[in-house]
This record gives C-alpha cells, sequence and structure tokens, in this order.
C-alpha cells in the first residue's frame, strides 16, 4: 500500500486514438461448395420465417462454427416486381422497408427513403427498387469496415452453371472513392457508393462517370457493415441494366443472365434477375447470389481509444519504499554508511482515485533504479 501520493496534472493525463486494421478475406468456396454433401449445404442455414439466410465458415450446428454473413433481398413498394404474382411479395417489401428505414432514414414527411445510387436520396431517379443485401458479421466487421478497402467479386456468366473456363466474365465490385468520398447523410452513419467494372468481356453499360470511375451499382454502409446491390447488376442495357448487351450471347437464356439456382422451380426463358426476385422464395434467392459469388476482401476497424498518464518521478521523489523490508533495524538495507544515498526500485505504478481508492496497477518489466540522482517519466496507457 502506498504511503505518499503524487497528484496528476491537467498536463499529465492525454487522450489518444488508434485505428487497427485487419485484411479480412472471404472467398467463394467457402461461401457456397466448401461443406456441400448430396446436395445439403450444411454451413448455410436457412430459417422457418424465410426472410434471410446465414452463412457460416464451417458446418453451423457444430461449436467452431463462425457466422460470416446473411443475404436477403427486398423490393421497394413502387418496384415493378411487387405488383405482380410474386413469392413472399409482403416478406420482401418488409425487408426492404426496414433495411431502408434503418440505413436511409425518412423524408420530411415521415416517408422512408428509398435506396438511391448516387446517395443523394433526393432524386427521384436511380433508385434503387430491386436490391440484394449482405449484413456482414460484426465478428468480421469489429467497428466498422476499412474505407476504401472493400471489394466483390461476381460471375455475370449468362449461364445457369458457369463453367470455370467462363469465370472471365466478372465484376469487381469496390468503394473506389470510400476513403476521400463517402457520405454522411444517414442514420447509419457513414457509407459509400459501390462502383462496377469488368474486364472486356464482361464491359459495363453507359458513360463512364467523373473521375474515371464506373458505374454506381450500390452501396456501402461501413459501421453497420451492410451491402447494398442492385438488381441491375444482373441486367444487359436492353433489359436497364448494366451490362453490355454483348455479355449474353446465344446461348444465354432469352437475353437474360441466367440466375436459376440448385433445385430451382425456374425454367430456361424465366430466369433472369426480375424472375428471381418475382417467382422464388427469399433463400432461393440467396442460393443464386451465393453461387455467383467468388470472393469479399476488406479491412475491418477496431478504434482504440487509450489515455495516456505521464507518471513523472523528480529527482527528490520516490527515493525510499514503503515496503517493510526497505528497513532492517530502523536503516536502510541499500546504505552501507550515513552518507549513502538512499536507493529504491520502482516495480509498480499504481493510479488512484480522489479517495485514494487503488484504481489501475501497471507493472514494469524490470525495476528501474532511483537515486537523488536521477529522475524518470513511466507512460502508463489505459486502453479501452
Amino acid at each position: 500500500m502506498a504511503t505518499s501520493f503524487k497528484t496528476l496534472k491537467p498536463e499529465d493525463v492525454q487522450t489518444a486514438r488508434t485505428n487497427l486494421h485487419e485484411a479480412i478475406p472471404v472467398t467463394g468456396s467457402i461461401v457456397s461448395g466448401t461443406y456441400v454433401s448430396s446436395g445439403n449445404e450444411f454451413n448455410i442455414k436457412n430459417y422457418a420465417h424465410g426472410m434471410f439466410q446465414s452463412v457460416y465458415d464451417f458446418p453451423y450446428l457444430s461449436s467452431s462454427a463462425n457466422h460470416i454473413f446473411d443475404i436477403t433481398t427486398g423490393l421497394s413498394s413502387n418496384s415493378s416486381l411487387s405488383g405482380a404474382l410474386t413469392s413472399q411479395v409482403d416478406q420482401k417489401m418488409q425487408m426492404y422497408n426496414e433495411l431502408a428505414q434503418v440505413l436511409v432514414g425518412h423524408d420530411v414527411t415521415g416517408t422512408i427513403e428509398q435506396f438511391d445510387q448516387d446517395g443523394s436520396f433526393a432524386s427521384a431517379t436511380d433508385k434503387m427498387k430491386e436490391c440484394i443485401f449482405f449484413n456482414i458479421a460484426r465478428l468480421l466487421t469489429k467497428d466498422e469496415i476499412k474505407k476504401g478497402s472493400f471489394s466483390m467479386v461476381m460471375n455475370v456468366d449468362p449461364h445457369a452453371t458457369p463453367t470455370s473456363s467462363a469465370l472471365t466474365k466478372q465484376l469487381v465490385i469496390s468503394d473506389q472513392s470510400g476513403s476521400n468520398g463517402f457520405k454522411v447523410n444517414s442514420p447509419a452513419g457513414e457509407y459509400g457508393i459501390l462502383f462496377a467494372s469488368g474486364s472486356s468481356s464482361t464491359g459495363i453499360g453507359g458513360a463512364i462517370t467523373a473521375g474515371g470511375l464506373q458505374p454506381a451499382c450500390g452501396l456501402l454502409f461501413y459501421q453497420a457493415g451492410v451491402v447494398v446491390l442492385t438488381g441491375s447488376l444482373f441486367k444487359v442495357e436492353q433489359s436497364g441494366g448494366l451490362l453490355k448487351n454483348s455479355v449474353v450471347d446465344s446461348s444465354g437464356s432469352a437475353g437474360k443472365i441466367q440466375m436459376r439456382p440448385n433445385n430451382s422451380t425456374l425454367t430456361s426463358g424465366d430466369d433472369g434477375i426480375d424472375d428471381l426476385l418475382k417467382l422464388t422464395t427469399i433463400s432461393s434467392s440467396a442460393d443464386a447470389m451465393r453461387q455467383r459469388l467468388n470472393d469479399i476482401s476488406f479491412n475491418n476497424t477496431t478504434e482504440l481509444n487509450s489515455t495516456v498518464y505521464f507518471c513523472r518521478a523528480n529527482s527528490k521523489e520516490f527515493n525510499y519504499s514503503s515496503n517493510p523490508t526497505y528497513l532492517s533495524q530502523s536503516q536502510i538495507r541499500t546504505k552501507q554508511t550515513r552518507t549513502d544515498e538512499p536507493i529504491s526500485y520502482a516495480t509498480t505504478v499504481g493510479l488512484y482515485g480522489e479517495n485514494n481508492e487503488l484504481l489501475a496497477v501497471a507493472k514494469l518489466s524490470e525495476p528501474l533504479k532511483k537515486t537523488p540522482a536521477n529522475e524518470f517519466t513511466l507512460r502508463v496507457r489505459l486502453d479501452y
């Protein structure tokens, strides 16, 4: 127990903030293919409510399994698909509205805003009315996804079962301007616009936007860890999509990119992205998205807040010890003669409250010799 205390001055206490980053790769083989047996994917969990599908990095019944992300789809109430005969139409509209009111918010009339490709939420154009959502687990994103680090590769081969030779038809979806072009007009925090780029065989329809960026195709909410993609990613120009018409060759299905998941009831000619969102369940749509996902990669961010205490031991301070063993027969053990300087060895720093209550203890890696001839400053950092 300390018998003497030194009050820390305001200049002795400083705060600091540090961002730690970790690279997170999620390969398509984990998402779809690694744990398949007899047609069952044991790391994919579907629920009775059918509102979303969960993906794990290991069979989800195992205690070693970690939740990676959830997939769901949503339709705006004024989408052309929501008024047609669809499967789970109410659930898809509920998912869209639920995520929109959390991530986008409401307008001045209290109406839920729609997801917007340019993030302005003001224009009636460029609204994303048919969306695919990836809700990445907090285990992976930590405090947020690092801006400018996100990349997702999607296969846009027109065939229902793409072959290895067709893997050149890929879209790379990234937040190219995320590091300095992110937006803050969301109740869920900061978000960036996702852009799509592709190889010459894929191509992107429409004009190149300012700065050489490819067309906007979705939003990435950094703190929430939610990816919002527009269904136009899987349509060609003649159908109002982002892809060049040449992406779909003569073997395509009625000019569509076939989005037919395993065990799907969709038939050839009725298996485009609109058919998928309109005629199948959310779980079936999630299957189709997973089977076209090649990989996801990003850096997460852990925000480390610290308080740094500079504990200063001046030349005339802390040269004695309150340890009972410091004395022998009322004599200081470290002194051989009366004229010797007192010597102490610092091994621990204690931080006390206003009532001299011990609140924190810091241990030194090795004892420090303290005499009236020297002084030192110990830097104690508390992370939280």
